[in-house]
């Protein structure tokens, strides 16, 4: 049997590598490491890179292994999950992995201009009903821009047709400029070694995902800060599920 929640938010506390601000939605919590985090947190000059609704933290610890002079964040509000990557930050102790737990709402708070020089999006919720909830809607890449380098980079890796469609149409509406784009990640030709390693990580959904067949789409874009940003407003037909074992919970066939 896991280990129970009340026992997982104990240890959060008192883990280094964790930071937890999750009811500063209704009021600006002040975050002293706004700015600091690569002398206060990580004592090193290196890029720091987001993974944005974490989860258990797979991709988070995966990418930390993988590249020990890049520091990576993994953020999410659900403690219980994030306590699985946190912990195993410490046991394995990678010294470039931190996580914070958040409201993503709000996660320009944590992170000075420039600070941030890549954003994962794996896996994140289609939100088919709510643009404004979509990680990557037109109002999360305004508040991205607050914190990431002028033209950093953003990866989006989905099983979701929806999100991904909608995610390409919102780049191409706004001339962003695209590093890599593929409906079908794992039979896809032209992806140089370095990335094919990074996109090797699976976590343990992705992995679900694979079992049923389903393919998985990858976007890579770089987020200039100049241009007002605009949503496609086109209509994208909807996913025939919502996430693992739950059927499509609305009777509309499309939405923008």
């Amino acid at each position: 049997m896991g280990k129970g929640k009340l026992a997982k938010f104990a240890d959060m506390e008192r883990y280094e590598n964790v930071f937890q601000y999750p009811y500063s939605v209704m009021e600006h919590v002040p975050f002293d490491m706004q700015g600091h985090w690569h002398e206060r947190y990580f004592h090193n000059d290196h890029p720091i890179v987001l993974e944005l609704g974490c989860g258990k933290g797979e991709y988070t610890v995966g990418l930390a292994r993988m590249f020990p002079d890049i520091n990576f964040i993994g953020v999410d509000i659900k403690g219980a999950r994030m306590w699985t990557g946190a912990t195993q930050a410490l046991n394995e102790g990678l010294h470039n992995v931190a996580f914070l737990r958040t409201h993503i709402e709000i996660i320009d708070r944590f992170f000075a201009p420039g600070e941030v020089q890549e954003i994962w999006l794996t896996f994140s919720d289609p939100q088919m009903k709510n643009p404004r909830k979509r990680l990557t809607s037109t109002y999360f890449m305004e508040r991205y821009r607050r914190f990431l380098l002028d033209g950093g980079i953003v990866h989006l890796k989905t099983d979701s047709p929806f999100l991904y469609t909608y995610t390409r149409l919102m780049v191409e509406k706004n001339q962003l400029p695209v590093l890599f784009s593929t409906d079908d990640l794992y039979h896809a030709e032209g992806i140089d070694e370095a990335t094919t390693q990074i996109l090797s990580i699976h976590t343990y959904y992705e992995n679900m995902w694979i079992e049923r067949g389903l393919s998985i789409k990858y976007l890579k874009f770089r987020l200039p800060h100049e241009g007002v940003l605009e949503e496609s407003g086109e209509e994208i037909p909807l996913d025939e599920y919502r996430s693992y074992r739950r059927d499509k919970r609305s009777t509309r066939d499309k939405a923008c």
